[in-house]
């Protein structure tokens, strides 16, 4: 297992739909395990292949139950169900989220509180995933990534503004940067 460089705001794989996995494959099962390496080194509660370089549909999510039990898996070509969204502007103390692709950054995000996700494990097992809350949350991030979308592409007009302000004061924004979880001095 290795842990491996996250790709910032900017590469082009962040913003380009992910391609289905066709076939599970070794190589498949040896990306899987990096991407659990590098989301907990980083650390991170989920990561997409995207964010490591790799444009295919595969996330992997890691996040305390209520027991502090991990809860902790793969899903491999999601499909994702929504209820609707409640209306009205989200709470900064209780819907703020962060991504490993714009590092030591967090901003309120309307998301739905209940969500379903079907895909297939690193055996080719069905997944079935029924979750709310924060764990709702995670699920939908994750997927966002697979169609090229960063939680910041979805924030209101004036934290969108702040995420640009931000991304120019660091140099984001353009193709090809990294950060490495463990060598580097970020937080997200």
């Amino acid at each position: 297992m290795a842990v491996l460089p996250i790709r910032i705001l900017g590469d082009p794989v962040l913003h380009a739909p992910a391609a289905p996995v066709e076939e599970i494959t070794d190589e498949i099962r040896t990306l899987v395990a990096d991407m659990f390496e590098t989301m907990d080194a980083a650390p991170g509660v989920g990561l997409a292949a995207p964010q490591v370089g790799v444009g295919l549909r595969i996330y992997t999510y890691s996040y305390p139950d209520d027991e502090g039990d991990a809860w902790r898996g793969v899903v491999i070509n999601p499909e994702l169900w929504m209820h609707p969204l409640e209306p009205g502007q989200p709470d900064p103390d209780d819907e703020s989220e962060g991504c490993l692709s714009f590092p030591g950054e967090r901003f309120p995000l309307r998301r739905s509180d209940r969500v379903l996700v079907t895909g297939i494990d690193v055996d080719g097992e069905p997944v079935r995933i029924e979750v709310d809350g924060w764990r709702a949350r995670i699920m939908q991030h994750e997927f966002d990534h697979l169609d090229g979308i960063l939680y910041v592409d979805r924030l209101s007009d004036s934290d969108w503004k702040t995420t640009q302000k931000v991304a120019r004061k660091r140099g984001w924004g353009r193709p090809g940067q990294s950060w490495m979880p463990g060598v580097d001095d970020l937080e997200a």
